[in-house]
Formats: C-alpha cells, sequence, structure tokens
C-alpha cells in the first residue's frame, strides 16, 4: 500500500464521469490490492465546505501524493 488511509492526493487524470479533473484533491478512504494487475484506492472527494462530491475508485497511477509547495485553489 503506497498511499495510507485517509490522506490527502491529487489526482493525475481527469474523470469527466464525476466531474472532476486532474489536479482535484481527494481523500483515500480504502486501498484494493489487485493480484496480477495495478492495485486501485477508493477515494472520497470534497467540497470547500467539507460536503462529499463524489467516491471513486481509481488505479493508483491516477493519483499522487500532495506536496509542500502546491496550493489550493
Amino acid at each position: 500500500m503506497k498511499f495510507e488511509y485517509f490522506s490527502r492526493v491529487v489526482l493525475q487524470a481527469d474523470l469527466p464521469k464525476y466531474r472532476l479533473q486532474k489536479g482535484d484533491v481527494a481523500t483515500v478512504v480504502e486501498y484494493h490490492q489487485v493480484p496480477d494487475a495495478e492495485d486501485g484506492y477508493t477515494l472520497e472527494v470534497f467540497n470547500a465546505l467539507g460536503e462529499t462530491l463524489a467516491v471513486v475508485t481509481v488505479s493508483e497511477s491516477q493519483i499522487a501524493p500532495l506536496q509542500r509547495n502546491e496550493l489550493l485553489q
């Protein structure tokens, strides 16, 4: 498991079905180990008020850790 539960990550790809874009921030809520394939994660995406916008499952390559020099817009 590369990302810890409840850590914040940034999307590395657009998810148009959920109206999410590369660069959006999400929280890791579940890890999915997949034999003979890329592992995945379930993410919860919140708005600025803390309301849930979406719960999505993505592959590990579709997310990255937040960096100290990044600003939320």
